[in-house]
């Protein structure tokens, strides 16, 4: 059966104290609503309905470079979670399947929950996500008879022996599409609050004599956002299961604490990380490797035996060959550095290819920007780049080529040449002392006339 995603996105995050939609805020590089999307991927569903409001702009662009096929509605006025799904009813007209309901700021939702919760269908007409939770404080309860949900409760409306339960409501569920646009039409807005909540499809579900139940997962997995310090538990979370599940694949963290990774970083077994190290988003790193302390990847592929930092950064594009080292204050951006070669201190390289086993030496930049267009360096095998090389591009240098330290690389060097471009040296007997003697009278006056 065809499964919709509807993933309510609108509130607007009072409490996150921020001019971003709150769904924007990011965990792991990545926003809380592409954690969500993720997630949802996982049924591959035929539909995908993200319901915005607040900076519904912001959410629509950011919508689009997750899933370009995904489709955007507008909640103009927030009035509760079954309003927010009803937006959903245009745009899912006809179709025929399950409607899942997911939250934009609640982005731990395994995939393996969500298959549950559609398996879960087969048997029951209306399936609501729930948790134990260790602390349930104001969170509705579900009232369980068996397998049948009798009904959700809110905190302020149970009685002690109902809040006394620890089964609580996570918001998410899962119901056929029909049924559901149906019954969200028959929602009223009777209460405090005067808005429609989507927790009365239990109750009209059930005065139907449909059938409801629940699933359980782990209460980690329903923790919503809702301020900065929720931010900030979640990444905590993020961090801390996706440190112990590479450690549990065959990486050493030697500091785990101290090491960030992204949502999609990929790390094979037999590499070793040393502390304070921060993956950015689409790294991978080959087994076998060292990613040595404080160094910052981000867009960048790292092969087996390669050798990076300390201290060294790799920009988006930076391909990265066997057995390679980026060393101490090394950048490296757009740039291929093949099997063997060596960039060990204090240079930039982008927009550049590096040929097997050269050697660039200390302190080389490859002058790619001409302050409108960049250009590339092609460096060929074998070849020496002396300190304090400047290779200004378009230029290429050939393979078992050298370049003289300090020289200014403006035309291509041929294979097996020596370029030198520097100027000539020229000693000045005796013009050192004089001109220090010059300097130190000129600094006497100055001090003497602030007297």
């Amino acid at each position: 059966m065809s499964t919709a995603l509807v993933i309510l996105a609108a509130g607007k995050g009072t409490r996150m104290n921020s001019d971003l939609p709150k769904v924007l805020h990011p965990i792991a590089q990545a926003s809380m609503l592409e954690h969500a999307m993720r997630s949802g991927r996982a049924l591959a569903p035929a539909r995908t309905v993200v319901v915005a409001g607040h900076g519904a702009d912001l959410v629509r662009n950011a919508v689009t470079e997750i899933d370009e096929e995904a489709e955007v509605v507008l909640q103009e006025e927030q009035l509760g979670t079954a309003h927010a799904v009803d937006q959903a009813r245009e745009a899912l007209q006809g179709f025929e399947g399950d409607v899942v309901v997911l939250y934009g700021d609640t982005p731990f939702v395994s995939a393996d929950t969500l298959e549950r919760m559609v398996a879960a269908r087969t048997s029951a007409d209306l399936v609501i996500l729930g948790f134990e939770a260790a602390d349930p404080g104001r969170y509705g309860r579900l009232v369980m008879q068996g397998d049948s949900l009798e009904r959700i409760v809110e905190y302020k409306d149970a009685t002690e022996a109902e809040r006394a339960l620890t089964f609580c409501n996570s918001g998410l569920m899962a119901c056929d599409a029909a049924l559901m646009f149906d019954l969200l039409a028959k929602i009223g807005n009777d209460n405090a609050s005067g808005e429609y909540y989507l927790t009365d499809l239990v109750e009209l579900a059930r005065t139907a004599g449909r059938t409801v139940t629940a699933v359980a997962c782990d209460e980690a997995e329903t923790l919503g956002v809702n301020s900065r310090s929720d931010l900030a538990r979640a990444d905590a979370l993020f961090q801390s299961k996706a440190r112990a599940e590479l450690m549990e694949l065959g990486v050493t963290l030697m500091a785990p604490d101290t090491v960030y990774l992204a949502f999609d970083t990929v790390i094979g077994r037999d590499t070793v990380i040393e502390p304070n190290v921060v993956f950015g988003p689409g790294v991978t790193v080959e087994s076998g490797a060292l990613i040595r302390a404080f160094s910052h990847l981000e867009g960048c592929h790292v092969s087996r035996g390669a050798k990076v930092g300390p201290y060294a950064r790799l920009r988006p594009g930076a391909e990265l060959a066997e057995d390679t080292h980026i060393g101490n204050f090394v950048e490296i951006k757009n740039a291929e550095i093949a099997e063997g070669a060596k960039v060990n201190h204090l240079s930039y390289i982008g927009d550049a290819s590096v040929g097997k086993a050269s050697n660039i030496g200390a302190g080389t930049i490859t002058c790619n920007y001409d302050g409108v267009m960049k250009h590339r360096t092609e460096i060929g095998a074998r070849s020496f780049i002396g300190s304090n090389t400047l290779l200004v591009a378009p230029v290429k240098v050939g393979n078992e080529a050298m370049t003289a330290s300090g020289t200014v690389v403006t035309q291509d060097v041929e294979d097996g040449a020596l370029a030198i471009a520097r100027a000539k040296q020229e000693n000045k007997p005796g013009r050192a002392r004089k001109l220090m003697d010059i300097l130190r009278a000129k600094k006497a006056r100055l001090v003497k006339g602030s007297e």
